[in-house]
């Protein structure tokens, strides 16, 4: 296994997690009076997610409730209470998000500071709250944003008592619908910062890391600062910069940096990392620049002791990219064939909720499922995601929005677009370009508008809105037509760095005949069209990728991706209602993180070298549950399954997939066949058999004709006997809200998983754990994912169990009627 694919880890994050969420709400002890820049402290972030209260309100306008009013609950961030909901067809944001309650919410936090209003400043960082947000301090609104998916922040300093407690209020308006085509959440559903800053500070994201030259040799890694004198003095200070690699400073340099009163000014200098070690896929190696602001005017002790006026960290890589319609995607000078995977923001079970655990566990899946890139579909992400990304190796286009000025939904973006796209641009750009993982900056996605003339403009006016704040990646967007004026939109292709293809790759060699300089790639594509989408993206140097539409199931858009029986309703999910689906089914890896066979078979296609190299899985014979239908974004049903009681006899279909040269097939000891496999029978080996229980074997056979170690088996398996529940890691952390994935799975008596079980099982908790949530990958059960109680779908299901504050053993325990019981211990540290 490369050494960046970690099964799932949280990496150094959780350490630094714990120091803040271990803190209770107060602030270091300063001055109560104007005190010398010297003297202060620098600034002091605070994770803010504990201890907040809950109510539901009538109307966003509406007074507050007091605080001793009964509605009010206690809960931690993140929070999303659609997720906590009951599925139902009558809720306002139907098929789209996944049948789930909106509503208006109000949370409430009483701070505690230890402040001085004098030399500090005080702020709340939002990852992202959706959406529609009002914040309030004292009663005094302090800000708030209408994009859901957007990280703000709120200077509160001017609504804070000099003495005494602080009431922070935010009121999230999530009840006008519909304002989205997917499921988003409704809440604070990211992470609460608080930020205690001296009033001569490091602006917000202010601290911008490039690596302008990149040889073998050496790296030249220039650090642009900006400093926030909010004083009403003139300051002369020294700004310090370390690189560090592993913890050891590996170059520093320093430079006087003049700062007027009451304005932002902006330096930059450049150092020199000799043998850089370039961040990869395969090898996501990180710097980290600390940059201080010091005082040197003073000699006493005291004052060198506290020179340090602020200090601010960043994490970045060294590395290159290019691309040309000549020679494709580089990385570090190596082209790369990208093989990504389209997603979106929820985490299935979790809804919304964006706990690091999940977030590190979504990239660890995109890993291990063989994808080397993500698109964020269709907004920006936390910056945990975009974090686990550079930890774990997995290139990002990094997008912002799903529609501009013409609507796709009554109450979404396009109302707040032409006042806010600037906001929100800057904030998704400043947030995350010190990030390696980002690849390419997409500010759309198949826009209404797409035939207005004035379309161009609105590109051209996003493209300079990112390259204001960074110049070294491309922006794409991604375009499509349902009709046949394709060729109509290259004055709006031109406005892009690499264009993005949703569905219309098949056009693409025909645009290179017309516009040779132009470089695509596929920025949504349909799952069944893996094995062509690969022809294309390695035939051609001018295409540079594939985005697949999508890498992983998710809530909302119900009924994308699903296959269908004759007798249920008909049609795509954008033709009517597919209640009680209330979720796509087109993703790669499903809701409980399995791979499906499709998602074997793209890996095989772009990583022979690393995939399984021998897999099989079987074909649903048509008209066994009854006559099947597939929708655009379906796959046919194809499973890992050999109980099919009742079709002995039959045909049926069984599907090896394998980059050898050929494959045998057993069954029960005999051998079936042989196949030859190759690029012509598009790396498949298709088996049709009359059906018998027993052992399908499949084994590899290399040019020679002999058999390979390769070996693929599927068993028929009795009867439900017990449950096997297994962990997603052996240790977890306790005080940080870490998130253990808990796989159940119903076994036959001799061990093996029973696939077509679905029986009820029971999910409990020990008191230093919790259950946030129970699930299978069956989007038509419409029990609440908070439910411990639930129906395995194919003789498996997942449930998330977060870890308490106390270090110590959690047990975990599943039973169901009739099976044996399992659980198993979880270590919290």
């Amino acid at each position: 296994m490369p050494k960046n694919l970690i099964p799932f880890s949280l990496a150094g994050a959780l350490a630094i997690t714990t120091m803040l969420a271990s803190a209770p709400c107060t602030m270091a002890t300063t001055p109560k009076a104007p005190a010398s820049v010297s003297a202060t402290t620098p600034t002091q972030t605070q994770l803010l997610d504990r201890q907040w209260q809950f109510t539901f309100i009538d109307d966003a306008t509406a007074p507050a409730p007091a605080a001793e009013h009964n509605g009010w609950r206690t809960l931690d961030l993140p929070h999303d209470w659609s997720i906590e909901g009951e599925f139902d067809s009558i809720y306002a944001m139907g098929n789209d998000g996944g049948y789930l309650p909106d509503g208006v919410g109000l949370y409430r936090k009483v701070l505690n500071l230890d402040k001085n209003l004098y030399s500090r400043q005080y702020g709340i960082l939002f990852d992202g709250v959706y959406m529609d947000s009002e914040v309030r301090v004292n009663g005094k609104r302090v800000g708030g944003h209408p994009y859901g998916y957007s990280s703000f922040y709120c200077d509160i300093t001017p609504a804070l008592n000099p003495q005494g407690e602080d009431v922070v209020e935010v009121v999230v308006d999530n009840s006008k619908q519909k304002n989205c085509r997917w499921y988003t959440g409704s809440g604070i559903y990211r992470h609460v910062w608080l930020k205690d800053m001296p009033k001569v500070h490091f602006d917000l994201w202010g601290v911008y890391v490039t690596t302008p030259v990149v040889k073998k040799a050496y790296a030249d890694v220039n650090v642009e600062y900006t400093v926030d004198n909010t004083s009403s003095e003139n300051m002369n200070l020294t700004a310090e910069v370390d690189v560090l690699y592993n913890g050891k400073v590996v170059a520093s340099k320093s430079a006087p940096v003049a700062l007027p009163s009451s304005q932002k000014t902006t330096s930059s200098m450049t150092l020199r990392v000799d043998n850089p070690q370039l961040w990869s896929t395969t090898d996501p190696n990180l710097y980290q620049a600390q940059v201080r602001l010091v005082n040197k005017s003073g000699n006493t002790a005291e004052q060198e002791s506290a020179q340090v006026v602020d200090l601010a960290e960043e994490t970045f890589g060294i590395r290159t990219i290019e691309y040309s319609a000549k020679d494709g995607f580089k990385l570090n000078g190596e082209k790369v064939v990208i093989n990504g995977g389209c997603a979106h923001h929820d985490h299935g079970i979790l809804g919304a909720r964006c706990y690091d655990a999940a977030e590190a566990r979504k990239v660890s899946l995109l890993k291990q499922a063989g994808f080397n890139a993500v698109r964020t579909s269709h907004n920006p992400v936390s910056p945990e995601f975009i974090r686990q990304c550079d930890i774990q190796g997995l290139m990002v286009i990094d997008e912002s929005f799903d529609n501009w000025r013409d609507s796709k939904n009554d109450q979404d973006y396009h109302i707040y677009f032409d006042e806010w796209y600037p906001v929100d641009v800057e904030a998704m750009v400043k947030r995350d370009r010190n990030h390696p993982s980002i690849i390419s900056w997409s500010v759309g996605n198949e826009v209404i508008e797409r035939k207005k003339i004035e379309v161009v403009t609105t590109m051209k006016h996003l493209a300079d809105c990112v390259k204001k704040y960074d110049k070294t990646r491309p922006v794409t967007s991604a375009l499509c037509a349902w009709d046949s004026d394709w060729e109509i939109y290259d004055p709006l292709a031109a406005e892009h760095d690499i264009v993005g293809y949703n569905y219309m790759i098949h056009k693409a060699e025909s645009d290179h005949e017309r516009v040779p300089e132009r470089v695509i790639w596929q920025t949504e594509s349909y799952p069944r069209d893996a094995f062509s989408n690969w022809q294309m993206n390695t035939k051609h140097d001018y295409i540079v990728g594939d985005f697949v539409w999508t890498a992983l199931d998710y809530i909302g858009e119900s009924g994308i991706g699903r296959f269908y029986y004759v007798g249920d309703k008909e049609g795509e999910h954008y033709h009517r209602p597919q209640w009680p689906w209330h979720g796509a089914y087109c993703g790669d890896i499903d809701l409980t993180g399995w791979r499906k066979p499709i998602s074997h078979y793209r890996d095989l296609l772009y990583n022979p070298e690393t995939c399984q190299k021998v897999y099989m899985a079987v074909r649903e014979p048509n008209g066994y549950y009854g006559e099947i239908r597939e929708t655009q974004w379906s796959v046919y049903p194809t499973w890992e399954s050999w109980n099919w009681p009742g079709h002995e006899g039959k045909d049926i279909d069984v599907e090896v997939y394998t980059t050898l040269p050929a494959v045998n097939l057993y069954l029960n000891g005999e051998n079936v066949g042989q196949k030859a496999v190759s690029e012509d029978t598009q790396f498949k080996a298709v088996f049709t058999m009359p059906y018998a229980a027993g052992e399908l074997k499949a084994v590899g056979v290399d040019t020679q004709g002999n058999e390979t170690g390769d070996v693929s088996v599927i068993k028929t398996a009795s009867a439900p006997y017990a449950l096997r529940v297994k962990a997603d890691r052996a240790k977890y952390n306790a005080g940080v809200q870490d998130v253990a994935f808990v796989e159940i799975e119903v076994l036959d008596k001799n061990g093996n998983v029973m696939p077509i079980a679905d029986n009820m099982v029971n999910v409990e908790v020990s008191s230093k754990g919790e259950l946030l949530a129970t699930g299978s990958a069956n989007l038509q059960d419409t029990s609440s994912y908070i439910n411990p109680q639930r129906k395995m779908y194919k003789g498996r299901g997942i449930a998330a169990v977060k870890i308490g504050d106390s270090k110590g053993k959690i047990n975990v325990k599943v039973t169901s009627p009739g099976l044996k019981a399992a659980s198993l211990t979880l270590t919290a540290e």
